[in-house]
C-alpha cells in the first residue's frame, strides 16, 4: 500500500508522488512500456534496461535530492506508474533549476504532465525562491516544445550540436519562465 501522505492529486484518478529507489522494478516496467516514445528524449531511459540500472537512475536522483539538487516524481494513473516530472538540475544558490518530464502512451492526452509541471514550477518559485525555471528539449520533440509553451515559458534559444545521442549530435532548445512572469 502506498503512503498517501506524500501524494498530490492531479485529477480524480491520477497523482504525483516521489519516485524512489525502492520502486525500481515498477519504474523499469514503466520505462519498458514507455521506451518507444521516451528513449530518444530522456537519456536515462536508454540506460534503464535492467533492475540494477533502474536502481542506479533512481538512486542518482535520491542522492541529488539529499544534496538539495535533482529530484524525481512519478505520475500514477489508476495506481499504475505512467510517467513523471523531475528537477534535472536544482541550484538554490543561483536561483535556477531545470524541469523535465516523460510520459508513456497510457497517460497521454489528460493534461497530467502540465498539472504536474505546474506543481513543480510553483513550488520552485513559492517555496524555494527560484528566479528562473528552465525546460530543455530537442527541437524535434514537438510534444515537449508544446508543453513548455503551454506552461507559459519563452524560448530563449538553441544550443547547437549540444547533445550526443545515437552517434549524432543534436540541438537543444532552452525555454524558461521567470518568477515575476509566473502566474501559477
Amino acid at each position: 500500500m502506498e503512503d498517501p501522505v506524500f501524494a498530490v492529486p492531479l485529477d480524480d484518478s491520477a497523482e504525483l508522488r516521489p519516485l524512489e529507489p525502492w520502486q525500481a522494478q515498477e519504474f523499469l516496467d514503466h520505462i519498458d512500456r514507455a521506451r518507444p516514445t521516451v528513449d530518444p528524449w530522456i537519456p536515462w531511459a536508454t540506460r534503464s534496461t535492467d533492475l540494477a540500472s533502474a536502481i542506479n537512475v533512481l538512486q542518482g536522483y535520491a542522492d541529488g535530492q539529499a544534496k538539495d539538487g535533482a529530484r524525481i516524481y512519478g505520475i500514477w494513473l489508476e495506481g499504475v506508474l505512467v510517467g513523471g516530472v523531475m528537477f534535472t538540475q536544482f541550484d538554490a544558490a543561483l536561483g535556477v533549476c531545470e524541469i523535465g518530464c516523460w510520459l508513456e502512451a497510457a497517460g497521454e492526452g489528460r493534461g497530467l504532465v502540465h498539472r504536474a509541471s505546474r506543481i513543480l514550477i510553483g513550488w520552485a518559485f513559492r517555496e524555494r525562491g527560484m528566479s528562473r525555471v528552465e525546460w530543455r528539449t530537442s527541437p524535434a520533440n514537438k510534444r515537449s516544445v508544446e508543453a513548455a509553451r503551454r506552461l507559459g515559458m519563452r524560448r530563449d534559444g538553441v544550443l547547437r550540436s549540444q547533445f550526443p545521442y545515437g552517434g549524432v549530435r543534436h540541438d537543444t532548445e532552452v525555454w524558461s519562465v521567470l518568477a515575476d512572469e509566473w502566474t501559477g
